[in-house]
């Protein structure tokens, strides 16, 4: 058996690695590194890939996030409402830019943003919806929108781990996620569906004059050299890193539904144990591109599975383990423990398996073999 791994990020390079190794060369043989024909020929075909009109190319996924606050013009002190349960850097945007980020629970099922809770959430200093497609399962977004709508709100889709997924909308319409709000962002770190060989992200949007701003913001302000007409960051994708995802692009669908399959194998072998709760795996839609495959245990010692995958040499990861009201740098008086019940919960019993495009047959059946020994003996 191959050696397990959280993923296998040489073992995807292998069939593109010519066409990788080829895009790269170029791009060291032209020395266009910034801007150059592959960040260009990138954006249009991501563009396509998403159905958007706009997609702007940036450093990676963070700045994309914070960028795209800025392109909204918000004020600090500004309320913007996000998930509890989520990787700090979506928080972290909200705090740097100074506003003030307000965080809510999330339903037990998907992991996703409590469509109840935003709404009890709004207070008249509120501009600003972030939903996170957590571990690439697609949010409530109809839902989303129309609270947005209700109450004049911008919605900025965090889709760091859902790149490739479909929504299916109310109508029976399916959009990309990332496209469906105001503005979207995504990261390209090389662990992601859609992952580069260092950083990158990307901003999308349908709306024109957002489109403009952007492209100011991550240029130092500037859209002719040397006249800053916006505050301005700097923030590249640069043209490897863009050589390297043009090569990964065309096989996203593809990546993502191997990643499916092999949910629905490890669903299969764990689903029937009663300390086990598997992801919610939909057979009829692609709106889980499962960037994680997150099982919740109940009446099990976690942390001592951990150690039992671990001496096995079975990688896992507990993703999060302290939810963000609780992180020392986003504690905040007006929190109250009782509205955090869920992701009070998940972060005590979350775990997370191996998931990645190599994944064989083998490698499950001994993974959830070695999971099924523990919670039995």
């Amino acid at each position: 058996m191959k050696k397990i791994q959280m993923v296998d990020l040489k073992g995807q390079y292998e069939p593109i690695k010519e066409q990788v190794n080829r895009s790269i060369q170029e791009v060291i043989d032209t020395t266009a590194f910034i801007n150059g024909p592959e960040v260009h020929g990138f954006q249009k075909e991501l563009e396509e890939y998403l159905n958007v009109k706009h997609v702007i190319p940036c450093a990676n996924g963070t700045d994309a996030l914070q960028i795209a606050m800025m392109g909204l013009g918000l004020k600090p002190g500004d309320e913007v409402i996000t998930a509890d349960f989520t990787f700090a850097a979506t928080v972290e945007v909200i705090a740097l830019l100074q506003l003030t980020p307000v965080l809510v629970d999330v339903n037990p099922y998907g992991f996703n943003i409590d469509v109840e809770a935003i709404k009890r959430a709004i207070t008249p200093k509120t501009k600003a919806i972030v939903p996170v497609h957590l571990f690439g399962q697609v949010a409530d977004m109809d839902a989303i929108m129309e609270i947005a709508d209700e109450h004049n709100l911008f919605v900025i889709e965090d889709n760091a781990q859902g790149i490739g997924a479909n929504y299916t909308r109310r109508d029976g319409s399916k959009v990309k996620t990332g496209t469906i709000g105001h503005v979207g962002s995504t990261s390209f770190f090389p662990s992601k569906n859609l992952g580069c060989y260092g950083d990158g992200g990307a901003i999308f949007t349908n709306e024109d004059d957002l489109a403009h701003t952007l492209r100011g913001i991550v240029n130092h302000g500037m859209y002719e050299r040397y006249h800053h007409d916006v505050v301005g960051v700097n923030s590249r994708l640069d043209s490897i890193q863009a050589a390297v995802l043009r090569a990964k692009l065309p096989h996203l669908d593809t990546y993502n539904a191997k990643r499916r399959e092999s949910a629905r194998k490890y669903t299969e072998r764990l689903k029937d144990h009663d300390k086990i709760t598997t992801p919610l795996i939909c057979d009829v839609c692609d709106c889980h591109v499962f960037h994680q495959y997150t099982l919740r245990l109940k009446d099990c010692d976690r942390d001592g599975l951990v150690k039992h995958l671990n001496s096995k040499d079975i990688p896992c990861g507990v993703y999060y383990p302290i939810p963000l009201h609780r992180q020392k740098a986003y504690t905040d008086s007006r929190y109250n423990e009782a509205d955090f019940s869920v992701t009070n919960q998940l972060a005590k019993e979350v775990i997370s398996l191996p998931m990645h495009t190599e994944l064989d047959d083998e490698q499950i059946a001994y993974i959830c073999d070695s999971i099924l020994e523990y919670l039995n003996a």
